[in-house]
């Protein structure tokens, strides 16, 4: 099982690449076996046109190196918080696309101005707050997880329905019930990032979504009754 995670793992990476959501070695994608708590993730630096299934490096929740001769990735901490809290979660990736990025940096949520956003997210996609400086120099990266896992809980929002976060002043997450999903998500996250942007340079004063147009496209897809798509599909539940 674990050899086919990390195939999985391995090609969720390079996925990146063809869907344009890194260049060079930025980002990383990771996915955890919940029956023996280990996550396998690409390691620090590879270039995705060298990776390969043998290159994922598999830790435990503690971070330690249960197999691999390469360094993790240095955002596995990060990765390592969301397991712990986002129960459901299988897949999550890590990326600093152009335009999710821009929303980051800028330190604004992104809005739901339409159908695109609300087939996929739950409303708006959330921005953190700024890592204070302790923070930033004592255990970096696990507070970079922790942060928006607090964002989440304080703000009760469900990881499930909105599958993605911003890190002010950083760059998304995006997680999912597979790699696959999470790679998925990042892509879509990225697309209505793009769009929303272009929107408010059109009209800064446009308005979200209504609230009962947001819920028929959500749920369509991923309530109970959901109706998109055929059974089975990866993307459609």
């Amino acid at each position: 099982m674990l050899e086919e995670l990390k195939k999985k793992v391995c090609k969720a990476n390079k996925d990146l690449v063809k869907h344009g959501l890194v260049m060079f070695t930025f980002g990383n994608v990771s996915a955890i076996d919940r029956e023996n708590n280990i996550v396998a993730i690409k390691p620090s630096g590879v270039e995705y046109d060298q990776l390969s299934p043998g290159d994922i490096v598999l830790v435990d929740f503690e971070g330690n190196i249960v197999e691999g001769n390469l360094k993790p990735s240095s955002d596995t901490p990060t990765h390592l918080e969301l397991y712990k809290h986002f129960r459901e979660i299988g897949g999550i990736v890590h990326a600093h696309s152009t335009y999710a990025t821009v929303f980051s940096q800028i330190k604004k949520e992104i809005p739901c101005l339409g159908t695109t956003h609300a087939d996929h997210f739950y409303g708006k996609v959330p921005v953190t707050k700024e890592l204070k400086k302790e923070e930033v120099e004592e255990d970096y990266e696990t507070n970079t997880g922790k942060v928006i896992v607090e964002h989440f809980k304080k703000n009760s929002i469900n990881p499930a329905h909105m599958p993605a976060c911003l890190v002010a002043s950083h760059g998304p997450f995006s997680w999912g019930k597979t790699p696959e999903a999470a790679v998925y998500n990042a892509a879509v996250l990225e697309e209505v990032a793009r769009m929303a942007l272009m929107g408010l340079l059109l009209d800064d004063k446009t308005k979200q979504i209504s609230q009962f147009l947001l819920n028929k496209h959500y749920w369509r897809k991923h309530g109970k009754g959901a109706y998109y798509g055929q059974r089975g599909e990866e993307h459609a539940k």
